[in-house]
Order: C-alpha cells, then sequence, then structure tokens
C-alpha cells in the first residue's frame, strides 16, 4: 500500500518542473498577444506609476530620517510632506484620467503662460538653498519649484501647437514647424536658466527634440536642432565655473574627493557597499551624513546600497516599461495630439530618469534633476502625476480600448464625478437619440395638454 501511494507522488514530483517550465513557455508565446489587448498601455502605466510611487515613499522614508531628524527632531519631517505631496497628487492624477482629451489641448495655452509667470517672478522672488541656485518659490507657506510643472505645461502646449499645424497641412514649410514651438521653448529654457537649472533645461530642450523626431521633422533640420542644443548647453557650461568644475569631477572624480567629486565619490560608495541584494531597507551608511541629499538627486545611491543591484535594475525595469507602454499609446493613437502629447510625456519623464540614473552612476555630469515619482518634492511629485494622469487618458482614447470601456460600463469614479456634475468623458459623443419609450411619453403628454386647452 506505502509502496502505491509513493510511485503516484513521486511522479507528481517529477513532473511539477516540466509542468512550471511549459507554463513559462507558454507564457512567453503568449505574450504579443496579451500585448496587443486593447487596455494593456493603460494598465502597463497604471501598474508602474502604482510601484514607482509606492517604492519612492518607502526610500525618502528611509533615506531622510537621519537628515529629518538632525535638523527638525522628527524622523518623519520629511517623508510627511513627501506622503502628503502623494496624497494631493493621487486624486488629480485620477480626475486627470477620467477629463477628455479635448481639454487637454485648451489647457495647454494657460499653462504655458502661468509657468513662464511663476518663473519670472522666481527670478525676482525667488529663494536660494544650497548651491545658490535661485529656484524655489514661496506661495502661501508652500515652496514650489516653478521648473516642475513648466515642463508639462510645455508638453501639452507643443504638442497642440505642432497638432493644430499637422491638422491644417501646415508642416511643409520648416519655419511651420519651428514657430512659435523653438520661441516658446526659448522663453522657457531662459527663465529656468536665470535660476541656473541646467537639468530642467536640458529636459525641456530634449522634449523639444522628441516633440520634432515625432512629427516628422526633416533630417537636416533635426541635425540642426541638435547641434543648437549641443552648442547651448556647452555654453551654459562654459559661463558658469561651478557647472565646469561639476563636468571636471565627472570625467574624475578622485582628482577633488572633498569639494566637486564629493557627492559623486560617495554615490559609488554607496552602490558598490549594496553589492547584489543590498544591505537591507534603512540599513545605509551613506545616508548618515556622508552622501549630500540622499532622498532627492542621490536617492537611487540609497536604492543601490539598501536594495542592491536587484533593486537598481527593478526600478530601471519599470522606467523601462513606463516609456514603452507611453510610446505604445503615441504609436497607436487615432489623433495628432495624442500622439504628439503622448511621445511628450514619455520623453520627458523617461529622459529625466536617465539623466537622473546617468549622474549617479558616474556616466553623466550631475544636474540636480530629481528621479520621477521616487525623489523626495512634492513640486516634481504632483505634476508629475497629473502628466501620467494625461497619460492614461490618452490610453483610454485609442478606439479599441474606448470600446473595451464602454462594454463594461462606467467605472465606480466616472459615476462619483457624474455625480457631482464632473464626468466629462462624453464630451464629443455624438448625441443619444431618446429611447422610444420616453419618446412616446413626451408625445403622449403633448396630446393631453393639447386636448385641455381645447377645452379651454
Amino acid at each position: 500500500m506505502a509502496v502505491s501511494t509513493s510511485v503516484p507522488s513521486a511522479k507528481r514530483a517529477e513532473r511539477g518542473p516540466r509542468q512550471v517550465g511549459g507554463g513559462v513557455r507558454a507564457w512567453l508565446r503568449d505574450l504579443p498577444s496579451i500585448l496587443d489587448r486593447p487596455l494593456t498601455s493603460y494598465y502597463l502605466l497604471a501598474g508602474t506609476t502604482a510601484m514607482l510611487t509606492a517604492l519612492g515613499l518607502t526610500m525618502v522614508l528611509s533615506s531622510s530620517m537621519v537628515d529629518s531628524y538632525t535638523e527638525t527632531g522628527s524622523a518623519f519631517s520629511l517623508f510627511q510632506k513627501q506622503a502628503m505631496a502623494a496624497a494631493a497628487g493621487l486624486p488629480l492624477l485620477v480626475l486627470a484620467s477620467h477629463l477628455p482629451v479635448g481639454l487637454f489641448r485648451i489647457v495647454g495655452y494657460p499653462a504655458l503662460l502661468v509657468s513662464m509667470a511663476l518663473l519670472l517672478i522666481t527670478a525676482f522672488r525667488g529663494d536660494a538653498y544650497g548651491s545658490g541656485a535661485v529656484r524655489w518659490l514661496e506661495i502661501g507657506g508652500l515652496t514650489i519649484q516653478a521648473s516642475e510643472p513648466a515642463k508639462l505645461a510645455f508638453a501639452l502646449w507643443g504638442a497642440n501647437v505642432l497638432a493644430r499645424k499637422e491638422e491644417l497641412k501646415q508642416l511643409g514649410d520648416w519655419r511651420q514647424l519651428l514657430m512659435p514651438l523653438l520661441p516658446g521653448c526659448g522663453t522657457l529654457v531662459v527663465l529656468v536658466l536665470v535660476g541656473t537649472d541646467l537639468g530642467t533645461s536640458f529636459v525641456l530642450l530634449a522634449t523639444f527634440l522628441a516633440l520634432l523626431w515625432v512629427v516628422g521633422a526633416p533630417g537636416r533640420l533635426f541635425l540642426a536642432m541638435i547641434g543648437m542644443v549641443v552648442s547651448l548647453v556647452s555654453i551654459m557650461v562654459a559661463v558658469q565655473p561651478f557647472r565646469l568644475a561639476r563636468v571636471t569631477s565627472f570625467l574624475n572624480p578622485q582628482s577633488d574627493p572633498t569639494d566637486a567629486g564629493f557627492q559623486l565619490l560617495h554615490g559609488l560608495y554607496a552602490l558598490g557597499t549594496g553589492g547584489v541584494f543590498g544591505v537591507g531597507i534603512g540599513q545605509s551608511r551613506e545616508k548618515w551624513g556622508f552622501l549630500p541629499h540622499p532622498e532627492s538627486d542621490f536617492i537611487f545611491a540609497i536604492i543601490g546600497e539598501e536594495m542592491g543591484l536587484i533593486g537598481t535594475l527593478v526600478v530601471v525595469g519599470l522606467f523601462g516599461v513606463l516609456g514603452y507602454a507611453g510610446l505604445r499609446v503615441a504609436a497607436r493613437a487615432g489623433d495628432p495630439f495624442t500622439r504628439l502629447a503622448a511621445t511628450a510625456i514619455t520623453a520627458w519623464i523617461t529622459i529625466q530618469a536617465m539623466v537622473n540614473i546617468g549622474t549617479v552612476i558616474g556616466v553623466m555630469p550631475i544636474t540636480g534633476i530629481p528621479l520621477p515619482l521616487v525623489s523626495a518634492g512634492g513640486s516634481a511629485l504632483i505634476p508629475t502625476m497629473i502628466a501620467l494622469g494625461i497619460l492614461l487618458a490618452l490610453a483610454k482614447s485609442e478606439p479599441d480600448a474606448r470600446a473595451a470601456l464602454a462594454a463594461r460600463g462606467p467605472s465606480r469614479v466616472q459615476r462619483a464625478l457624474s455625480w457631482l456634475g464632473l464626468d466629462f468623458t462624453a464630451m464629443g459623443a455624438a448625441p443619444k437619440r431618446p429611447a422610444a419609450g420616453r419618446a412616446d411619453n413626451r408625445s403622449r403628454s403633448t396630446q393631453v395638454q393639447a386636448r385641455r386647452n381645447r377645452r379651454r
């Protein structure tokens, strides 16, 4: 009896790994069909946004505890600010994901003007921190960095400008490609540079190039714009001594280990200490007063120290998936604005992530821009969450995705917004014909009223 029962169990044990391997191979075979589903972009964007935001809150808490306790007496002071910013950004993300695409075209112009006004006020009334960069503006007790919402405003405005020109068949002339896109971008870059923010200027210029690329700018014009951007960045580096010091320290940080190369060296120390699996969440040594700005500019180094190579690869993979989903939305778009806006927002977030990670691992000069959704700073987190909400709305605007969502019926959020009178998802839809029963009821009531009038 014992022998008869042990044989099937042994067979099951032998068959288990084969079934697992066969299941993985079957999943890989089905992967193209899974990725081709209507709502794949939507779910990929929602999933990566949620995971990066959760990871960011966790790492901000871990990396800021020492500095927060030293400055305020509470280890949770900076984390509380980040959590409040995420709590404010989440409903804005959800609201943006349920707004119609046409509304984003309207919002771009006033958002750009407001951003320019805030940057101009920052130039004269802004506060300087750290190295003396004037980037922060205090409004109503809140400190904001005006250059962060400017990225979103430029993405929406630039997409709308080029989309309108494409709809009017005006993109055959190179002057129509650059006017007014180039002056608008140039004005923003100049205002940002007044605050000595080279990193944000680079992101704005990269978004400008991404818009030109996706709209189909001629090769000569595109190369000329790349040359202009490289020349402008080179001039901006050369005219500021501290930027030139950052470039030289990036090439050889050991040449000035106590000043210009100090932050980069300690970032590399953190990554090297983490090894493959890391020292554990909360166990970083570099955050104890060694690595400057461990919760913002160099939070990727703390991720590498506490979560190891595996953690850093997960972060890079999440941004890769986010970039893939955003470009998938652009590729499947049915109208020019959706294609351009999805490309601009995706380029902004992924390029900024690459620049931040590149500075930490020592392949790019230090620019001082945050890691999207992960670094501390509400001024960066809230506009990024709104931008991802817009990407979710653009993902749902795909024809196949619209049909799939319509088959499911209104979601809870849509019902709540409808109850509040804020559901704009039906804007632009064809007017619905009244049901036959309702038409009969209206005609019947009209007939009754006519008979009453005759009696009178």
